[in-house]
């Protein structure tokens, strides 16, 4: 099951005194982050506003324009969790600071709390977000971190997961399937627990991606690999969580991967791991609106493209068959999207 995202949403920028706070606040709302905790140097935003400002004043969390919130309190021992237990239950919003242990607390805070108070935990530096965030699969309901230069922005955001956009689904009709002599193919092996259904995407050219499948369903010969792809060739591209493509020889454990089913939901997965060996591959040519692409496969039962009706083994692929692809269209320079003339062949 998976937990709640990661989310610039949940994560809560506290600022600084004085200018240097105006200065954070209007480079962080540009880097889409909404929610902030400041003192009362900080003048109140203007009516309509897209930020939500809370103030903290000594020990006491308060909504905007003065609105309800709670207290901050401190957890230091064990039996400090009580305390927030019950404040939870009496409060709409508690701010909790862990001296010490973080996460472990938090897990057992979170098991017992029964209120209906949103609970907030500080933390200190940006690599405790996700832990925090991701306790007992849900976490606190948002962290809050205080930012001093723009620099602590950007480095709390690279711990964040990444909102993945829909994506242009096509079906695209398989050309020719042929023998591709041998070559290095690239198993990415993820983080996360794979659907039968989800996958990756991989091409030769960036414009056009076709869905490979992970090895969630086994077969009489091979256990369940639900957390990996048989994604192909190391030349092939594959889509990133931030809209960039990469050759899968180039991935490196913590990359954030675009995890799909077709027409479904998608979200970002971390690479875990990479094996790449020397096997058969098979060459799969494909055609949309008269273009031709190309993705080299490893010859195996467990390497399946989804087709109309299900995933299809490499094995056996025959030309006139359709299977789905993500029509990406736009040059790229780099992995990034440029506005230039290019072809891929």
């Amino acid at each position: 099951m998976e937990g709640r995202a990661v989310s610039r949403s949940r994560l809560i920028l506290e600022l600084p005194l004085g200018e240097a706070g105006r200065a954070i606040l209007a480079y962080a709302r540009r880097r889409g982050f909404r929610t902030f905790l400041a003192g009362e140097d900080l003048p109140e935003l203007g009516k309509g506003d897209d930020v939500t400002l809370y103030r903290l004043q000594g020990d006491v969390v308060t909504g905007p324009g003065g609105g309800t919130g709670g207290p901050r309190l401190a957890v230091a021992h064990p039996g400090d969790l009580e305390a927030v237990a019950g404040a939870l239950r009496e409060n709409p919003l508690v701010l909790v600071d862990f001296f010490g242990e973080r996460v472990i607390p938090l897990e057992n805070l979170l098991s017992i709390r029964k209120g209906p108070g949103t609970l907030w935990v500080r933390c200190n530096r940006p690599e405790e977000v996700p832990g925090l965030l991701g306790a007992l699969e849900h976490g606190s309901d948002a962290v809050v971190l205080p930012v001093v230069r723009p620099e602590d922005v950007d480095r709390a955001e690279s711990y964040l997961d990444l909102p993945v956009q829909s994506l242009p689904w096509v079906e695209v009709k398989v050309r020719r399937v042929a023998p591709g002599g041998s070559g290095e193919r690239v198993i990415v092996d993820t983080t996360s627990m794979l659907e039968p259904t989800e996958g990756i995407l991989v091409g030769g050219q960036s414009a056009l991606l076709l869905h490979a499948v992970s090895e969630a369903v086994g077969s009489r010969y091979t256990r369940p690999r639900p957390f990996r792809v048989n994604a192909g060739s190391l030349h092939l591209y594959t889509l990133l969580a931030d809209g960039e493509t990469r050759y899968l020889s180039e991935l490196e454990p913590g990359d954030r991967v675009v995890a799909t089913s077709p027409q479904g939901p998608t979200r970002s997965v971390r690479v875990g791991r990479l094996k790449i060996e020397r096997r058969p591959l098979t060459l799969v040519e494909v055609t949309h609106e008269r273009r031709n692409f190309t993705a080299f496969l490893q010859e195996a039962e467990t390497v399946r493209l989804s087709g109309h009706e299900g995933p299809i083994p490499v094995t056996e692929l025959t030309a006139g068959q359709t299977v789905w692809g993500v029509l990406l269209g736009s040059a790229r320079h780099f992995g990034r999207t440029v506005e230039e003339s290019i072809q891929e062949r």
